[in-house]
């Protein structure tokens, strides 16, 4: 079975798995297109970082994504204390460091506590050389993101081979492939048709050949579409039937969150459905009733 462990500051697992229930990572602390949260990032107001973790724990997120990528802004040191910062609030979640900029992920490495994903290597050789020693240094898992040297290609089986290098190319640095959680870049379905089933067809090969877990960013696929809140939620849940793992999305979005608990209960990873009972089930007004007159009895009976 694979199974990617994460530890969260106070020592709490989570497992990642091809058999467990989807992974939701938060996508909200992040300046890239909030103009508002990179102004205040940038002059060292984080009261807004703050918010949008302890929300995103409170709606359901098992990791919590972090970025602090902003222009002429000192990112490894931003990054770095948006870490702490969100550790310290919520000590019981995992942290996924999320940046582009080799500095920023290695300060944020040396100040994250816990298990962390590293976000992201891609197959481009200069990439691997400089991400994957650092998989190894820390012990973290990392994400693959399927384009190399070449760019992003449009076939399949052409992101499936670099994402089968990547995994190879971990394991000749002693990094398990359960470690390595395949992102087979999801592209906007308005501007490709074939953009959904070519991540189907990835993520089955992905499941069965590779074994690894998955992810992606899930709001990619409805790109330049109005009610994107409905593709996503419905993509969400077809891409967990073909065995994706994971997805750095909006846990605020209750469409895509209900869409990927229903897929949970379908794929019979929500053992006798007790997630779903407990967030959806409201109380009858018979069961109401009945509990008004149980405590009149007991006052009676005390009586």
């Amino acid at each position: 079975m694979t199974e990617t462990v994460f530890t969260s500051a106070s020592g709490k697992e989570w497992a990642m798995g091809l058999n467990r229930p989807f992974t939701i990572i938060g996508e909200r602390i992040n300046p890239t297109g909030r103009k508002i949260l990179a102004e205040e990032m940038k002059n060292g107001d984080f009261s807004r970082v703050e918010a949008d973790a302890i929300a995103q724990v409170n709606a359901g997120a098992h990791m919590l994504d972090v970025n602090a990528g902003i222009p002429l802004a000192d990112e490894p040191a931003l990054l770095a204390k948006c870490i702490e910062m969100v550790q310290a609030l919520c000590p019981d979640t995992p942290i996924s460091i999320d940046s582009s900029v080799h500095e920023a992920l290695v300060a944020g490495l040396q100040v994250v506590k816990g298990r962390p994903l590293l976000n992201s290597v891609t197959g481009e050789e200069e990439r691997l050389e400089a991400v994957l020693p650092l998989v190894k240094k820390y012990d973290c898992a990392v994400v693959a993101i399927s384009n190399d040297d070449t760019g992003i290609s449009e076939d399949p089986e052409v992101r499936y081979a670099v994402a089968k290098k990547i995994v190879e190319r971990a394991m000749d640095y002693g990094i398990k492939p359960a470690d390595v959680v395949v992102d087979p870049l999801v592209m906007p379905i308005g501007a490709m048709g074939g953009a959904g089933r070519q991540v189907f067809e990835i993520l089955h090969r992905l499941r069965t050949e590779l074994k690894c877990n998955s992810t992606c960013g899930a709001s990619n696929i409805s790109f330049g579409l109005p009610n994107r809140h409905g593709i996503n939620a419905h993509f969400l849940a077809m891409a967990s039937s073909h065995g994706m793992s994971s997805a750095i999305m909006n846990p605020l979005h209750d469409p895509e969150k209900q869409a990927i608990m229903a897929a949970d209960v379908l794929n019979g990873f929500d053992a006798n459905c007790l997630t779903w009972i407990q967030t959806y089930r409201e109380p009858t007004a018979e069961g109401t009733a009945g509990a008004g007159r149980g405590r009149r009895q007991s006052r009676r009976s005390r009586g």
